[in-house]
């Protein structure tokens, strides 16, 4: 007897991923389905002039970041195409006023690099993808805005990272430091391990499954 194959299994990691983000936010915090933007249109993500790598332009296809502000993922917002772009050429521009392409010794890495690819903002940090040539090729970093970006605490790609967040949802797992709750009326919320209030409002482990 042959069984049909899964369908997800067949998908990317960050469709597959996004799918089962979706699933437990309509299982556990259905409110978070509506801050998910609808799908980016290849025209929209190309008339933004930036070259975006295939794991960024496939999450954009979709959710085009988000229609409001919310702690729906850990290490940041998900920026729309034009919210990416405006994020790069930010950096492009301060960058170069602040000698921020430069390594500066201790220091392995510079404060920008033409060649990341803002995917989210935490505050005024960006979640980057590294795109230079080599074996860290694709992964993720923190952009600081104060200091030169790391990698070391990083994930090696966009879907590796989101497949990290759909499998911390469903096991209860953390996603590096940070822990999944839910905050008030049951919008879901990332912190830290012992957190137990934000802004006033208690916050409560999150279901897993």
């Amino acid at each position: 007897m042959t069984f049909p194959a899964d369908p997800e299994k067949s998908l990317s990691d960050v469709t597959a991923a996004w799918i089962r983000i979706e699933r437990w936010l309509g299982r556990h915090a259905p409110g978070g389905l509506s801050v998910l933007a609808p799908p980016a249109t290849r025209e929209r993500i190309a008339g933004t002039g930036l070259a975006m790598p295939d794991e960024l332009v496939e999450s954009l296809l979709r959710h085009d970041g988000l229609t409001r502000w919310a702690n729906l993922l850990p290490e940041g917002v998900p920026l729309s195409a034009a919210g990416v772009a405006e994020a790069y050429e930010i950096r492009m521009d301060v960058a170069e006023d602040v000698d921020g392409f430069t390594v500066h010794p201790p220091n392995d890495e510079p404060w920008w690099h033409e060649r990341w690819i803002p995917f989210s903002t935490c505050d005024v940090s960006l979640l980057v993808i590294d795109l230079r040539d080599g074996p860290g090729h694709g992964r993720l970093g923190i952009a600081p805005t104060s200091n030169p970006a790391y990698f070391d605490e990083g994930w090696p790609s966009l879907g590796a990272y989101l497949t990290a967040v759909a499998d911390g949802l469903e096991s209860g797992a953390q996603v590096g430091p940070w822990h999944a709750y839910l905050i008030g009326g049951g919008e879901l919320w990332w912190g830290l391990a012992g957190e137990t209030e934000v802004n006033g409002e208690p916050l409560r482990p999150a279901p897993w499954g």
